[in-house]
């Protein structure tokens, strides 16, 4: 299997190579961008109407922005007995936390993958994002892990998860590089501590607020290849699996990559944070300076800026993105 993905162009490890190139490069002048909002967003439709491609880049803000936060009342709604029996304050935290059995770990994460897998997000950024882009030539990479991009109807085939899929397991034993779809096991496990779906299908706590905190033993998740324990297919470190499908995508995103140089590509770069830049962020910018016909947009709250070597070329805009989805539409 390993001469397999040998086999095929590495998208995520050229992209990351292309980020690192740019961290010395890009290390000094940054823009906010010129002109007011309305004219940034005006720049960014035009951009988007005639690039003759769209690479979209997505972080973490995107899913803030359609409503999958880790906190505030989704959190207090689904996991307030997690709350006040062991003082987490969001999903992010409870996901290190030390649970004192697999059964609560298990409970904990079942509800995690669903609330954060199996779900629509609330709000319909995702879907008015594909709306912006519709009959272009477009690919996603993303470091989200919720699969919202494929739920609201994007193309599998244009879509690049490279940390991971909560819908996924993998086995502890280093030597089965093969991942697990756990849609099955979720919702059994949601049932298991008394979740109950309502008239739209979705779990919820019932009306008594009555949930367990654990699941059965025997419905702790194995490896079906070796019953060995399982974890998540999140990159954490060194273990992560990166099976035939990641590499099909990392070899879709090369092929993107290349069919695309020096035309008018649109780098689409959204709620990208400053914890992994060099994935997303830092190659967008390189890969812009490096070709003349193309563009860059950033639109995130708070942190929307790019390098002066391609302030030119660039669209910043600090704001919501799915306010700034809706004035495009």
């Amino acid at each position: 299997m390993k001469e397999f993905y040998n086999k095929l162009p590495n998208g995520y490890q050229e992209s990351i190579s292309k980020g690192l190139g740019a961290v010395q490069r890009f290390a000094r002048h940054m823009s906010y961008g010129t002109g007011t909002k309305e004219e940034q967003i005006s720049r960014l439709q035009n951009e988007t109407d005639n690039a003759d491609a769209i690479l979209i880049g997505a972080g973490a803000g995107v899913s803030a922005s359609a409503g999958m936060t880790y906190s505030g009342a989704r959190f207090a709604r689904y996991f307030f007995d997690f709350a006040e029996a062991y003082g987490i304050r969001d999903m992010y935290a409870g996901g290190f936390y030390p649970f004192p059995d697999d059964e609560t770990r298990w409970a904990w994460w079942a509800r995690h993958i669903y609330y954060n897998r199996y779900i629509d997000a609330p709000k319909p950024v995702y879907q008015e994002l594909l709306k912006l882009i519709k009959g272009k030539d477009y690919f996603v990479i993303t470091t989200n892990v919720d699969h919202q991009f494929q739920r609201a109807g994007f193309d599998k085939k244009r879509l690049f998860y490279t940390q991971g899929d909560y819908g996924l397991f993998q086995s502890v034993n280093p030597l089965i590089q093969e991942t697990y779809d756990n849609e099955t096991w979720v919702m059994e496990a949601m049932e298991a501590q008394g979740f109950v779906r309502d008239e739209t299908g979705v779990f919820q706590v019932p009306a008594s607020g009555s949930i367990a905190m654990q699941i059965p033993i025997d419905l702790i998740p194995k490896c079906p290849a070796d019953g060995s324990d399982v974890v998540m297919n999140l990159r954490a470190d060194d273990s992560f699996v990166e099976d035939e499908g990641w590499h099909r995508a990392s070899a879709a995103y090369a092929e993107f990559l290349h069919r695309h140089e020096n035309r008018h590509v649109l780098y689409l770069e959204l709620g990208v944070g400053a914890n992994t830049p060099v994935i997303i962020k830092y190659p967008f910018w390189q890969m812009t300076l490096a070709n003349k016909e193309a563009a860059y947009a950033c639109v995130n709250y708070g942190e929307s800026f790019c390098p002066k070597e391609i302030e030119e070329r660039s669209v910043c805009i600090d704001g919501d993105i799915g306010d700034v989805l809706q004035e495009l539409l």
